[in-house]
Protein backbone atom coordinates (compact mmCIF):
# COMPACT_ATOMS: atom_id res chain seq x y z
CA UNK A 1 0.00 0.00 0.00
CA UNK A 2 1.39 3.41 -0.94
CA UNK A 3 2.08 6.03 1.68
CA UNK A 4 -0.63 8.31 0.27
CA UNK A 5 -3.27 5.59 0.55
CA UNK A 6 -2.25 4.79 4.12
CA UNK A 7 -2.56 8.48 5.11
CA UNK A 8 -5.98 8.67 3.44
CA UNK A 9 -7.09 5.54 5.30
CA UNK A 10 -5.90 7.00 8.60
CA UNK A 11 -7.62 10.31 7.90
CA UNK A 12 -10.85 8.54 6.97
CA UNK A 13 -10.62 6.44 10.13
CA UNK A 14 -9.90 9.53 12.27
CA UNK A 15 -12.83 11.44 10.77
CA UNK A 16 -15.30 8.58 11.12
CA UNK A 17 -14.26 7.66 14.68
CA UNK A 18 -14.32 11.30 15.83
CA UNK A 19 -17.71 11.89 14.23
CA UNK A 20 -19.18 8.76 15.82
CA UNK A 21 -17.88 9.83 19.23
CA UNK A 22 -19.27 13.35 18.82
CA UNK A 23 -22.63 11.96 17.73
CA UNK A 24 -22.96 10.19 21.10
CA UNK A 25 -22.04 13.13 23.32
CA UNK A 26 -19.95 16.29 23.43
CA UNK A 27 -16.21 15.77 23.88
CA UNK A 28 -13.36 18.15 24.55
CA UNK A 29 -10.61 18.38 21.97
CA UNK A 30 -8.23 16.73 24.43
CA UNK A 31 -10.58 13.77 25.01
CA UNK A 32 -11.05 13.19 21.27
CA UNK A 33 -7.34 13.47 20.67
CA UNK A 34 -6.63 10.82 23.33
CA UNK A 35 -9.26 8.46 21.94
CA UNK A 36 -7.88 8.80 18.41
CA UNK A 37 -4.29 8.29 19.61
CA UNK A 38 -5.41 5.05 21.30
CA UNK A 39 -6.37 3.87 17.83
CA UNK A 40 -2.78 4.49 16.60
CA UNK A 41 -3.70 7.41 14.37
CA UNK A 42 -0.89 9.84 13.53
CA UNK A 43 -0.84 13.04 15.60
CA UNK A 44 -0.68 15.34 12.57
CA UNK A 45 -3.77 13.72 11.07
CA UNK A 46 -5.59 14.00 14.40
CA UNK A 47 -4.78 17.70 14.67
CA UNK A 48 -5.92 18.37 11.11
CA UNK A 49 -9.20 16.49 11.57
CA UNK A 50 -9.95 18.17 14.91
CA UNK A 51 -9.12 21.60 13.43
CA UNK A 52 -11.60 20.92 10.63
CA UNK A 53 -14.27 19.82 13.10
CA UNK A 54 -13.72 22.94 15.21
CA UNK A 55 -14.07 25.13 12.10
CA UNK A 56 -17.31 23.31 11.23
CA UNK A 57 -18.61 23.89 14.76
CA UNK A 58 -18.88 20.17 15.51
CA UNK A 59 -16.20 20.33 18.20
CA UNK A 60 -16.26 23.15 20.74
CA UNK A 61 -14.48 23.06 24.11
CA UNK A 62 -16.61 25.91 25.48
CA UNK A 63 -19.86 24.14 24.59
CA UNK A 64 -18.52 20.88 26.03
CA UNK A 65 -17.47 22.60 29.28
CA UNK A 66 -20.83 24.32 29.69
CA UNK A 67 -22.84 21.13 29.12
CA UNK A 68 -20.54 19.05 31.33
CA UNK A 69 -20.59 21.62 34.17
CA UNK A 70 -24.39 21.93 34.08
CA UNK A 71 -24.79 18.14 34.27
CA UNK A 72 -22.41 17.91 37.22
CA UNK A 73 -24.12 20.83 38.99
CA UNK A 74 -27.48 19.09 38.62
CA UNK A 75 -25.91 15.93 40.06
CA UNK A 76 -24.94 17.80 43.22
CA UNK A 77 -21.25 18.47 42.65
CA UNK A 78 -19.51 21.64 43.76
CA UNK A 79 -17.33 24.11 41.86
CA UNK A 80 -13.98 22.72 42.97
CA UNK A 81 -14.70 19.20 41.76
CA UNK A 82 -16.29 20.36 38.50
CA UNK A 83 -13.32 22.57 37.64
CA UNK A 84 -10.85 19.79 38.48
CA UNK A 85 -12.75 17.36 36.24
CA UNK A 86 -12.83 19.89 33.40
CA UNK A 87 -9.08 20.43 33.71
CA UNK A 88 -8.54 16.67 33.49
CA UNK A 89 -10.49 16.78 30.24
CA UNK A 90 -8.29 19.52 28.83
CA UNK A 91 -10.56 22.51 29.45
CA UNK A 92 -8.69 25.41 30.99
CA UNK A 93 -11.31 28.17 31.00
CA UNK A 94 -14.24 28.30 33.36
CA UNK A 95 -17.54 27.69 31.53
CA UNK A 96 -20.14 30.43 31.44
CA UNK A 97 -22.56 28.61 33.75
CA UNK A 98 -19.85 28.44 36.44
CA UNK A 99 -18.91 32.13 36.25
CA UNK A 100 -22.58 33.13 36.32
CA UNK A 101 -23.25 31.08 39.47
CA UNK A 102 -22.74 33.13 42.64
CA UNK A 103 -21.25 31.88 45.88
CA UNK A 104 -24.73 32.19 47.36
CA UNK A 105 -26.07 29.82 44.69
CA UNK A 106 -23.29 27.29 45.44
CA UNK A 107 -24.25 27.44 49.13
CA UNK A 108 -27.86 26.68 48.20
CA UNK A 109 -26.70 23.72 46.09
CA UNK A 110 -24.64 22.44 49.05
CA UNK A 111 -27.63 22.79 51.38
CA UNK A 112 -29.85 20.98 48.87
CA UNK A 113 -27.44 18.03 48.52
CA UNK A 114 -27.01 17.83 52.30
CA UNK A 115 -30.77 17.84 52.79
CA UNK A 116 -31.22 15.14 50.16
CA UNK A 117 -28.54 12.91 51.67
CA UNK A 118 -28.84 13.53 55.41
CA UNK A 119 -31.77 15.83 56.11
CA UNK A 120 -31.38 19.21 57.80
CA UNK A 121 -31.27 18.14 61.45
CA UNK A 122 -29.40 20.26 63.97
CA UNK A 123 -25.77 19.24 64.39
CA UNK A 124 -24.80 21.38 67.39
CA UNK A 125 -23.67 18.57 69.72
CA UNK A 126 -23.04 15.72 67.28
CA UNK A 127 -19.43 16.32 66.20
CA UNK A 128 -18.88 12.92 64.51
CA UNK A 129 -21.99 13.39 62.38
CA UNK A 130 -21.03 16.97 61.57
CA UNK A 131 -17.58 15.81 60.44
CA UNK A 132 -19.08 13.00 58.37
CA UNK A 133 -21.38 15.39 56.54
CA UNK A 134 -18.57 17.94 56.07
CA UNK A 135 -16.32 15.25 54.52
CA UNK A 136 -19.15 14.25 52.18
CA UNK A 137 -19.64 17.84 50.98
CA UNK A 138 -15.87 18.33 50.63
CA UNK A 139 -15.60 15.21 48.46
CA UNK A 140 -18.43 16.62 46.35
CA UNK A 141 -16.26 19.67 45.66
CA UNK A 142 -17.70 22.40 47.85
CA UNK A 143 -15.43 25.00 49.46
CA UNK A 144 -14.97 25.27 53.21
CA UNK A 145 -17.25 28.31 53.44
CA UNK A 146 -19.96 26.56 51.41
CA UNK A 147 -19.72 23.47 53.63
CA UNK A 148 -19.99 25.61 56.78
CA UNK A 149 -23.09 27.35 55.46
CA UNK A 150 -24.67 24.01 54.51
CA UNK A 151 -23.97 22.57 57.96
CA UNK A 152 -25.52 25.62 59.64
CA UNK A 153 -28.74 25.19 57.66
CA UNK A 154 -31.53 23.49 59.53
CA UNK A 155 -35.18 22.68 59.09
CA UNK A 156 -37.57 25.49 60.00
CA UNK A 157 -38.71 25.21 63.59
CA UNK A 158 -42.41 24.26 63.58
CA UNK A 159 -42.81 24.75 67.35
CA UNK A 160 -42.69 28.55 67.09
CA UNK A 161 -46.24 30.01 67.06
Amino acid sequence: MAKDEKEQDQEYKARSVALRLLARREHSRYELSLKLRQRQIDGEIIDAVLDDYENEGWLDDNRFADIYARQRMESGYGPLKIMAELQQRGVKDSPACMTETSDEDWCRYAIRIREKRFGLMRLNDDLPEKLRQARFLNRRGYSGMQVERALEAQEPDDSVT
